[in-house]
C-alpha cells in the first residue's frame, strides 16, 4: 500500500483500479480549493479543440518524467499540457493546480473534445488539483482523456473515467470557443 501511495503524487494520479473500464462509474464533483489560486485566462484564439487533441494523440507513448515539459525527456501531466498547447502558441499555466480557476467550468456529462479535466493528486479528499488531461471523447457519457501518467511509468496515454479517477475528479473546464 505504501508503494501505491508513493506513486500518487502531483500529476501522477494515473494508476487504474480496475481493468474493467466499461462499468458504470459514479462521479461526484469536488469543490476545488480556489482561494489561493488566481483566475487564469487561456486565449486559444482561432485554434480548434480538434486540432489540439489530434496533435496530443501523436504523443501517445512518450515516457513520463516528473517536472518535464520536453518531449525528448518525457512529460508530467501539466508538462504534457504545456507542450501540446505551446505547439499552437497558446500560453497556459505550467502547474496543474494553476488551472483551478481557468476556463469555464462545465458539467462532466457536457464535456467535449478539447476540454480539460482536472483531478486531485494523491489525496482524493483534498480538493486540490494535482493531475489533469485533455478530453478526447465523450460518447453518451463515456469519457476518455489523454494525459501523462506516472503509474508503472506509463507516460502519455488515453484513459477512461473509471473507479480510479472518479473519486479524484474535480471538474472539467472549457478553454476553446464552442465549435461543436
Amino acid at each position: 500500500m505504501i508503494s501505491v501511495i508513493a506513486l500518487l503524487q502531483s500529476c501522477s494520479s494515473s494508476r487504474q483500479a480496475s481493468k474493467n473500464n466499461h462499468s458504470t462509474v459514479s462521479v461526484t464533483t469536488k469543490t476545488a480549493k480556489k482561494s489561493t489560486v488566481p483566475a487564469r485566462v487561456i486565449n486559444t484564439g482561432n485554434v480548434s479543440a480538434a486540432s489540439v487533441v489530434e496533435f496530443a494523440e501523436t504523443l501517445i507513448g512518450i515516457k513520463y518524467k516528473y517536472g518535464s515539459s520536453k518531449k525528448e525527456n518525457g512529460f508530467d501531466c501539466s508538462g504534457f499540457i504545456t507542450y501540446v498547447f505551446s505547439n499552437f502558441n497558446i500560453a497556459v499555466p505550467r502547474s496543474s493546480v494553476d488551472f483551478t480557476n481557468a476556463g469555464i467550468e462545465i458539467p462532466l456529462k457536457e464535456s467535449a473534445k478539447g476540454d480539460l479535466i482536472l483531478f486531485t493528486g494523491s489525496d482524493a479528499s483534498s480538493g486540490i488539483v494535482g493531475h489533469m488531461g485533455i478530453i478526447n471523447q465523450n460518447r453518451k457519457g463515456k469519457i476518455s482523456f489523454i494525459h501523462a501518467a506516472s503509474g508503472n511509468s506509463r507516460g502519455v496515454m488515453i484513459s477512461e473515467m473509471n473507479s480510479y479517477f472518479s473519486p479524484r475528479f474535480i471538474k472539467v473546464i472549457r478553454v476553446f470557443k464552442p465549435d461543436r
